[in-house]
């Protein structure tokens, strides 16, 4: 909280961070949130509040976070709205954005779709490990109808049963404003397998 803190980056992995304790965190990132560009709070279970509160943090205007970490922390559908929604409202900054093993599923996944539909949104890699999806319909049209393709280099979706809907996969790294190449690729199914034109 201290005005003359410059931390840059936080990372407080499996730290068995409680609801309680994420809103003493996120009160103390809020009061002082402009250095901050990495967050990573991943394997703590953060609960519905948890997330609330982080969501606060992340539409704060002065808030400038770059890359946003919580891999398995038992992010549910509902947490997923809170989460972006807050996205939605400042998603100018934020480049990275890691949500794997949580169970966000196909209504999460579309949540997140309305970030990435928003003009000034950014983002070069979304990573979504084994979050129970099984049709990326829904991505790959918002990716092919908005500037996101234009960004986005890496996306991550190994360990979800897409199914079907990789071929539209295939036709979105056809566009000719697709960044996800050889370098920046994107990984699919349960193999973590390569997905290569």
């Amino acid at each position: 909280m201290n005005t003359q803190c410059k931390l840059q980056k936080l990372v407080l992995y499996g730290c068995s961070i409680t609801e309680k304790q994420c809103l003493i965190l996120t009160s103390a990132l809020k009061s002082n949130p402009s250095h901050l560009r990495e967050l990573k709070l991943s394997r703590n279970k953060l609960g519905d509040s948890g997330v609330k509160h982080l969501s606060d943090l992340l539409m704060n205007t002065q808030c400038k976070l770059e890359k946003l970490v919580l891999y398995g922390c038992s992010i549910t559908e509902k947490q997923c709205l809170i989460l972006t929604s807050a996205l939605k409202s400042n998603p100018s900054h934020l480049r990275e954005l890691d949500l794997s093993w949580n169970q966000i599923k196909n209504t999460g996944v579309n949540h997140l779709c309305d970030v990435l539909k928003d003009s000034r949104c950014k983002l070069e890699r979304l990573s979504l490990y084994d979050c129970g999806i099984t049709d990326v319909s829904s991505l790959t049209q918002s990716l092919r109808n908005t500037k996101a393709l234009q960004f986005l280099k890496e996306l991550h979706l190994s360990y979800n049963m897409i199914g079907d809907s990789k071929q539209q996969l295939i036709d979105v790294l056809r566009d000719s404003n697709c960044k996800l190449s050889s370098k920046h690729q994107v990984k699919i199914h349960r193999r973590a397998a390569l997905l290569r034109l």
